[in-house]
């Protein structure tokens, strides 16, 4: 790995769903594997955390993911497991080990790096209206299907 990479500045956190819906599983090969269909040469986000609360590593923080067009740079993605209710709609499917560690996960990121910014995928939206907030109107995604900004 070389010492640019290494040393890459990150001041965004960046949380994602997997699109799954409630009932079916997405396992981290599988996830990697629709990330290579889509063009990457890896799974995009720097971690998963599945329904049972696993977190998964899967791609090292120093390089640069792929998972937030714009953002990518200077950011760590986390993405969970789910994300779409039984009827194929954006829920909050997240499970109470997954919430855990999902807090835990930006607890430890935010103290490894100070001062970062926390965020769902659908605030990174454009902000259309000009007032500068991005609502749920301007979302071009819902993903992470419930509201980063209220919870860390």
């Amino acid at each position: 790995m070389s010492q640019a990479r290494a040393m890459r500045t990150i001041n965004l956190i960046v949380i994602h769903c997997s699109g799954t819906p409630t009932g079916r599983n997405l396992s981290p090969e599988a996830l990697e594997a629709d990330h290579r269909r889509r063009g990457f040469r890896q799974t995009g986000y720097h971690y998963y955390i599945r329904r049972d609360g696993t977190v998964v590593a899967t791609r090292p923080e120093a390089m640069v993911g792929a998972h937030a067009k714009g953002h990518n740079q200077h950011s760590i993605g986390i993405c969970y497991e789910g994300g779409l209710g039984v009827d194929g709609q954006p829920a909050d499917t997240r499970t109470r080990a997954q919430r855990r560690e999902l807090r835990r996960l930006v607890c430890q990121l935010l103290r490894r790096y100070p001062g970062c910014q926390v965020c769902g995928h659908r605030d990174l939206s454009p902000d259309r209206d000009g007032d500068g907030k991005v609502g749920p109107e301007e979302w071009t995604k819902s993903c992470p299907s419930f509201d980063v900004l209220t919870q860390f």
